[in-house]
């Protein structure tokens, strides 16, 4: 088998597996939480199973293609730290940013401000920091761009792994807009899809510029999902998760988003990730 069609095999094997493991493990959470295990909380455990199968197949393809010694490699990722501060201001204020601009570009056209959200700031810091373990950035890091963003960059350059990662990531969700009771049911999936894409090549970015940092995207991943409601997007749920609903902020941060996404696969272009190739 050459190398080409090996890694072709562990891309397939990975994001099959990944779907497999967490569709199954979110559908039996919903199964028993309308029974008497709700009450005791044990829905929470086939949920978290899913929330970090990306890293659990990625850890186990690892070693079974590299050992113990690519598992370490792997996992070392999380704890790469050192980089310039840039990039920590880039990754906790990315969505903050954009959120923002979008506000500003609402007053402008319709004389308004959007509703801004809540809660304080130092709750959306201590939010990030909190979940990038707890709730399963580690786990989703490992898998989309520890294991599956390098293989394919070998295939087809940073920039088109970088979008092909978003679309898996934002896949991966779909169950959530059906599976009563989560925080994307009923909402419109064309309309996060297209959102996660843009958000993926900024992580690629980010993941691309600090060599191959699992702790700064995770960082970026958790400060995304803490203050992406500073101007909330969602409004009416539509009638179908596949309408293409989105009230005008909803639509100002998509297109900011992207944007910013055009320019960042612009300067990516066929770059490689820093571990490319990597079997």
């Amino acid at each position: 088998m050459t190398r080409t069609a090996d890694t072709r095999n562990q891309l397939v094997t990975f994001f099959l597996l990944t779907y497999v493991v967490t569709w199954v493990s979110w559908l039996g959470a919903w199964a028993i939480s309308d029974g008497g295990f709700a009450r005791a909380g044990l829905w929470m455990l086939p949920f978290y199973l899913g929330v970090f199968a990306p890293g659990f197949v990625a850890v186990w393809l690892t070693f079974r293609s590299e050992g113990s010694t690519g598992v370490r490699a792997l996992l070392r990722r999380l704890v790469q730290w050192e980089a310039g501060l840039r990039w920590y201001v880039f990754a906790l204020t990315y969505m903050a940013a954009i959120k923002l601009a979008a506000a500003l570009i609402h007053r402008l056209a319709t004389g308004e401000w959007p509703l801004f959200g809540s809660e304080p700031l130092y709750l959306m810091l201590a939010a990030t920091l909190g979940s990038m373990v707890v709730f399963g950035q580690s786990g989703e890091e490992v898998g989309w761009r520890g294991y599956g963003l390098p293989r394919l960059a070998g295939r087809i350059g940073l920039g088109g792994a970088s979008i092909v990662v978003g679309i898996m990531w934002a896949t991966w969700h779909l169950p959530l807009f059906f599976i009563p009771g989560t925080g994307t049911t009923g909402q419109s999936f064309p309309i996060y899809l297209l959102g996660v894409t843009a958000i993926s090549v900024a992580i690629t970015w980010l993941y691309q510029r600090t060599n191959g940092s699992l702790f700064l995207t995770m960082l970026m991943h958790s400060a995304i999902n803490n203050t992406k409601d500073i101007v909330p997007s969602v409004g009416p749920k539509p009638t179908s998760p596949f309408a293409i609903s989105a009230t005008l902020i909803g639509w100002l941060t998509a297109g900011l988003m992207w944007v910013c996404a055009a320019y960042l696969l612009f300067r990516m272009k066929r770059k490689t990730a820093p571990d490319e190739g990597r079997t």
